[in-house]
């Protein structure tokens, strides 16, 4: 991972993907200005950080009121991990410019599809 992403930190159930670059030419050769497939409706890239996930709300029944609470928050893990390749609807994306690189905040809900490379990460 990139240690300039270091200092990020991605909320809630949202993942910072980097978006693959697009080939300028189609598959039958004719090439294709920028702007045509940056408005495609499902893009792909790779994630480069997540968030913790769903919080779970913390019980509110406190039985004694001497009882040390402790606040710590409890998170339903997302699907998405660090190198998978995603899938996502880019309507639900949000495009931000870090240290000169384009990414994408997408939430949970707006990738369809992960590839994992198992082998990556042993």
């Amino acid at each position: 991972m990139d240690h300039k992403l270091d200092k990020l930190v991605v909320v809630g159930d949202k993942v910072l993907i980097k978006p693959k670059s697009f080939s300028e030419k189609t598959n039958s050769g004719l090439y294709l200005p920028p702007g045509i497939q940056e408005k495609e409706q499902v893009r792909s890239g790779y994630v480069m950080k997540a968030g913790p996930g769903y919080p779970i709300p913390l019980p509110s029944d406190i039985d004694e009121p001497w009882k040390n609470t402790e606040d710590k928050i409890k998170y339903i893990p997302l699907q998405a991990k660090t190198g998978d390749l995603a899938i996502f609807l880019q309507r639900d994306a949000i495009e931000v410019i870090y240290e000169g690189e384009k990414y994408f905040i997408v939430p949970q809900h707006a990738i369809l599809l992960l590839e994992r490379d198992e082998d990556l990460f042993s």
